[in-house]
């Protein structure tokens, strides 16, 4: 039975015209939103002025695919995992709203209409590093490294590091040491972020028999890594301004971002107190979004002064 404001589900099936939001749900669009942000900054880094605007839409469009198709793969195989888990047991498989057979297609589209788009519309170097970083993830990390390693984040961080170089790719074809310092800033950032996530659901990990820094090394030891990481990331993005890639904006909001990022760590390792973990997750958050949005910003800024 139900009520006037619920509608009804049959064997864990989504309601009608629900179907749709759980397809989305499988790409994680939050994380490819974020990744698609970095790799915007890579594409507009890539060149003094403005980047060809066709290549900036159909590279972000091939990119946001292949990302999104690595995240439905994720859901797929960590779908036992996240049954058991409590920040993921509501997804669309654990429920049933979506059979294996459907994400898997779902997954499989997504990852050849991205890859062709990107091979025919861009260019090939793009379009093969894309895949594979769709690999690195899908498979790497998530069939390998998660199950095998405390150092899984670390490792298989490169793949989620990656944008920006697709980025820079898309617009100029080639690699270039610039977009690898970017990846550099991602890979950095990778582990203090999710391992601050991995201290508030330690439980869940555990429960889950997920060999996660905090499972196997304990907390205290992960906050005393997360404290010197953040100190690790500061020198890294210092590393833009130093090279000339970015001006003094850059510089002075980058190294307020990861005070703060520093202070957050400080605070988890010697000032302890409720969700402190998960705050500073978030924050990690707001610090990438933040430090590539003034990358763009002192990039267009510094353009307009030399013209």
């Amino acid at each position: 039975m139900t009520n006037g404001n619920s509608t009804a589900t049959v064997a864990g099936k989504s309601p009608a015209g629900g179907y749709w939001r759980d397809y989305y749900q499988l790409t994680k669009p939050r994380v490819v939103a974020l990744l698609v942000l970095t790799a915007w900054v890579g594409m507009v880094l890539a060149t003094p002025g403005l980047p060809n605007l066709y290549l900036v839409l159909m590279g972000s469009l091939g990119i946001a695919m292949l990302s999104g198709a690595a995240a439905a793969f994720n859901h797929v195989l960590d779908q036992k995992i996240d049954a058991e888990m409590a920040r993921t047991s509501a997804r669309p498989l654990p429920k049933g709203r979506l059979s294996t057979v459907q994400a898997v297609s779902f997954a499989i589209t997504l990852a050849v209409v991205g890859f062709l788009l990107l091979l025919f519309t861009v260019n090939a170097l793009t379009a093969y590093l894309t895949l594979a970083s769709l690999f690195g993830y899908a498979l790497v990390y998530t069939m390998v490294l998660k199950r095998a390693t405390p150092q899984n984040i670390v490792i298989g961080g490169l793949a989620g590091a990656m944008p920006p170089l697709l980025g820079w790719t898309a617009i100029t074809g080639s690699v270039d040491a610039n977009a690898l310092l970017l990846v550099m800033i991602v890979f950095t950032w990778t582990p203090p972020h999710f391992w601050a996530l991995a201290i508030h659901r330690c439980n869940d990990y555990a429960k889950a028999n997920i060999p996660m820094l905090p499972v196997t090394h304990g907390i205290e030891f992960t906050k005393t890594v997360i404290l010197l990481y953040t100190v690790l990331l500061f020198v890294v993005c210092l590393l833009p301004y130093l090279v000339g890639m970015s001006g003094v904006l850059y510089l002075v909001v980058a190294c307020c971002l990861n005070l703060r990022f520093m202070h957050f760590a400080w605070l988890m390792k010697y000032r302890p107190a409720a969700n402190l973990a998960m705050d500073t997750f978030k924050f990690s958050i707001v610090h990438l979004m933040l430090l590539f949005l003034i990358l763009l910003v002192d990039h267009y800024v510094r353009w307009q002064i030399t013209l």
